[in-house]
């Protein structure tokens, strides 16, 4: 599965870096400083895109005495830093559009412009919703975050045809420098976004959402012996799960008889979630025969 996400995100690289090419010949032909900041959070693209192949190359390497929970953190690390470029392209983005609003140069070659930034728009949507369905179909958060990122390049370059094309029937070249604040915002807050939710990972956050379906497969398969499941916590590292929980079960079931109700429970948890890996630390609790009275 790790061999299919690397393939994937270097498609994503090379599609990426072609399309950077792409924007800068755009500028370069029209001199606009809405496509100049379009192109600037392509670079941040390829950059991310670079850092994203080697987090998943290394989430994919197997637990060692160093990380005996795996490498799969480094997730949380990669859009951390995608979310930083993104941000400091934002920025630098900013800083351009308040040049240009004092000293603008002449556009030229408008419609040529707009054909070359529509056919990137295109490519940046298809391929930001192919890289969103495939993170969550194989549990790369990697993926997922990198599709994000495409996706709102999509939207900041289909802000910027619209505002070419005001411009080109209206002549108000102030409108170039504008457009260009209002997607750096938009980078801006995708940027902040994804540190969020890196940092949000890092420090072990809950993810109710998580949380939730495993409490719902449990629910689903419920046996007779399962009296009851709590203080369950979940931690996700790319597509393996750490699963910690306390589980009441009958008080008069044998060392075995526990053994094989926790293995269970394990397997039909990790068959559902269609994880690389379930690992499941379960304490038994035992229910005495008052409290099974009330439990029922």
């Amino acid at each position: 599965m790790i061999r299919k996400e690397l393939r994937i995100i270097l498609l994503s690289l090379g599609v990426s870096l072609l399309l950077t090419i792409a924007k800068f010949a755009a500028y370069f032909l029209t001199h606009s400083v809405a496509i100049l900041s379009d192109s600037l959070e392509s670079i941040i693209n390829v950059v991310a895109g670079a850092f994203a192949c080697y987090s998943i190359y290394l989430a994919g390497k197997p637990k060692d005495e160093n990380h005996p929970y795996g490498h799969g953190k480094v997730e949380f690390f990669s859009i951390g830093f995608e979310g930083a470029m993104i941000f400091i392209a934002g920025v630098l983005i900013l800083f351009k559009a308040g040049q240009f609003f004092f000293a603008h140069p002449g556009l030229e070659q408008i419609d040529n412009g707009l054909w070359m930034i529509g056919g990137t728009a295109v490519v940046n949507g298809l391929l930001g919703l192919f890289l969103i369905r495939s993170g969550k179909k194989l549990g790369s958060i990697t993926l997922s975050g990198n599709g994000q990122h495409l996706m709102t390049d999509m939207y900041s370059s289909l802000a910027l045809i619209v505002a070419l094309l005001i411009l080109k029937f209206t002549g108000l070249t102030w409108i170039d420098p504008l457009v260009s604040v209002i997607v750096a915002v938009l980078i801006l807050r995708k940027g902040y976004q994804l540190m969020r939710q890196s940092i949000s990972g890092l420090m072990d956050e809950t993810d109710m959402k998580v949380v939730d379906k495993v409490a719902d497969i449990l629910n689903r398969n419920r046996r007779p012996a399962w009296i009851d499941v709590h203080n369950m916590r979940v931690q996700q590292y790319g597509n393996n799960y750490h699963i910690d929980c306390h589980v009441t079960l009958p008080w008069y079931l044998n060392l075995s008889e526990v053994h094989e109700e926790l293995k269970i429970m394990e397997s039909c948890v990790s068959r559902e979630l269609g994880a690389n890996e379930v690992e499941f630390f379960i304490h038994p609790d035992p229910c005495i025969p008052k409290a099974a009275a009330i439990a029922r």
